[in-house]
């Protein structure tokens, strides 16, 4: 029993430290997240923190089923899996540097263009399920770090700990960027800004397509 304890105690520690590593890093999720708290609001950053957390959901079932390992091991399926994840991210980049969106002046003000709760759940939740390197990630996690023996219970609950690790830390990044003092630096300079996150999302997504499938 002590040994079992102590296997499922490595895992955790384990599941935790490449999790943390892997969220704190900044990628398209952050990018995403920080965009529609600054653009719109705090709300809309929450909203689209909470779709990227679901999203890790998707990962996680179909990992556990075994599709992960089937798209981990088929040059097609993953190919086009992680294109269809570079154009969504090349479309989010174009048009953030094609958005027309003005904030007013500060006071807590909105953006002239509004952006409905399900639209910020949506872009977080595809952001994240069209991510090849979500894929890899589930797949690296739950084939090199979990063991085949570890109990099915166990294991959707190192899913659980990703899923909301990945909420609170999205959830702070939304919470924190809509504070006044930045939320007024970002007006001063919002079009820059934009264009911006805008050319970091086309790079990740020009990353995404040109990196080896295996």
């Amino acid at each position: 029993m002590e040994l079992i304890l102590t296997q499922y105690l490595a895992e955790l520690l384990a599941v935790i430290s490449i999790t943390i590593l892997t969220i704190v890093t900044p990628g398209p999720d952050f990018v995403i997240v920080a965009r529609n708290s600054l653009t719109y609001s705090k709300r809309s950053g929450v909203l689209t923190a909470i779709g990227v957390a679901s999203a890790v959901w998707v990962h996680i079932f179909y990992t556990l089923a075994g599709i992960g390992i089937l798209l981990s091991k088929s040059i097609l399926l993953f190919s086009i899996v992680k294109y269809l994840g570079a154009a969504y991210l090349i479309y989010l980049g174009v048009s953030c540097i094609r958005s027309n969106s003005d904030l007013t002046e500060v006071t807590g003000s909105k953006s002239s263009k509004s952006i409905s709760d399900f639209q910020s759940f949506q872009i977080g939740f595809l952001n994240n399920v069209l991510n090849p390197k979500a894929t890899l990630f589930f797949v690296s996690l739950f084939t090199q770090l979990v063991s085949p023996a570890t109990p099915l219970g166990i294991q959707i609950t190192y899913g659980a700990i990703v899923s909301i690790s990945c909420l609170v830390w999205f959830t702070l990044v939304a919470v924190f960027l809509n504070k006044e003092s930045i939320k007024t630096g970002f007006l001063r300079a919002q079009k820059s800004i934009e264009r911006v996150m805008g050319a970091v999302l086309i790079g990740f997504g020009i990353k995404v397509a040109v990196s080896a499938t295996n």
